[in-house]
């Protein structure tokens, strides 16, 4: 085709075959270069979040894992991040801010091939929902947090090291730390649920760290803790089957941060219920007797009760029994005076006497 152009003198005036070239140009077939392929896959290097949400590598990661929106599990992160900005500048005597990156779904064995090493895993584990979970402290966070501990200048960056483990000093000052976390999620968790998180163990290869089975889904959060000119990243996560028993209510809706309770509406109900009338029976005696008897009987009859003038009168409300009395006259009405408060214990106590 170059050549039937050079040799037609440009197309202007040489007699270029409009239809013949467009036959060419429609039967020949076009041949996608690299980024087109990359961009077709969603494989595209350069913008790595951007890739995962286009071409074919968006409909593979869709039936993978769906976050799950829980709205009182989002507040509990937002109190964990309160707690954990006023507890950390009390365990670092400095200003500490920490902020929630995100909350997402990921499935168990992704997270940990995605892990930055070197860095320290915290198995811990929830002994109410029996389960663990796991606490990951990036390398900038636990070298900031040892030159704060350990009185490092500010101003001045961390010092790192690589290619060496972490040495008992940096494993231990690390570990008050997760403690200290540790501590706070639970605070976090008490108005919803009460969860006590225990350290289990600290590694540093993620084989070791294996709580659950790679395919299974678990909810990531991450925060950012930053000490002024220092500073790193928690990654806390939460299988799924950890967080199962409670799923109701990380479902229920919430106003603000009340979680799921309303001041406003249980004031209200209390006013109502103290003027609520309600009808109550003072019950003398009660028999059983045959379908028969009852049917023969007539006016004028005398039924006998197993009661005397000084026997206690249970007092009801419906079905319900509420109290104990001892009858009685108060000018000219019958009365009964109470006897017995109104606890459950304090009831069959008097009903044992009587």
């Amino acid at each position: 085709m170059a050549d039937e152009f050079e040799n037609n003198g440009g197309g202007d005036e040489g007699g270029w075959d409009l239809d013949a070239s467009a036959e060419g140009v429609i039967g020949s077939e076009r041949i996608l270069n690299q980024d087109e392929i990359d961009s077709l896959l969603g494989f595209d290097l350069s913008d790595e979040e951007a890739a995962e949400r286009s071409g074919i590598r968006a409909i593979i990661n869709s039936a993978l894992v769906s976050y799950e929106r829980l709205p009182m599990l989002e507040i509990v992160f937002d109190r964990l991040v309160r707690y954990m900005t006023t507890s950390l500048r009390n365990f670092t005597s400095d200003n500490v801010e920490v902020s929630l990156d995100n909350i997402s779904s990921i499935r168990f064995g992704d997270y940990l091939n995605s892990i930055p090493l070197p860095a320290i895993l915290s198995v811990f584990k929830a002994e109410e929902l029996e389960n663990y979970g796991l606490l990951t402290v990036d390398s900038n966070l636990i070298y900031s947090i040892v030159d704060v501990l350990l009185g490092g200048r500010r101003g001045t960056a961390a010092m790192r090291i690589e290619g060496r483990p972490y040495t008992t000093i940096e494993r231990v000052l690390v570990q008050r730390m997760v403690e200290v976390v540790l501590a706070d999620a639970r605070l976090a968790f008490e108005p919803l649920t009460p969860v006590t998180f225990t350290l289990d163990r600290l590694e540093t290869n993620p084989r070791f760290a294996a709580i659950a089975r790679p395919a299974n889904a678990a909810i990531l959060v991450k925060l950012r803790i930053d000490m002024e000119d220092r500073g790193g990243r928690i990654e806390l996560l939460l299988p799924y089957a950890t967080l199962e028993p409670i799923r109701k209510m990380l479902l229920q809706q919430f106003m603000g941060e009340k979680f799921g309770r309303d001041n406003i509406w249980e004031g209200h109900l209390a006013t109502e219920l103290w003027t609520t009338q309600m009808d109550v029976r003072a019950v003398l005696d009660e028999q059983q007797i045959s379908l028969k008897e009852v049917l023969n009987l007539e006016v004028g009859q005398t039924v006998m009760l197993n009661a005397t003038p000084d026997s206690l009168i249970e007092l009801r409300a419906g079905s319900i029994p509420l109290t104990y009395g001892r009858m009685g006259r108060r000018n000219h009405h019958i009365a009964v005076r109470v006897e017995a408060p109104l606890s459950p214990k304090a009831r069959q106590a008097v009903q044992r006497i009587k």
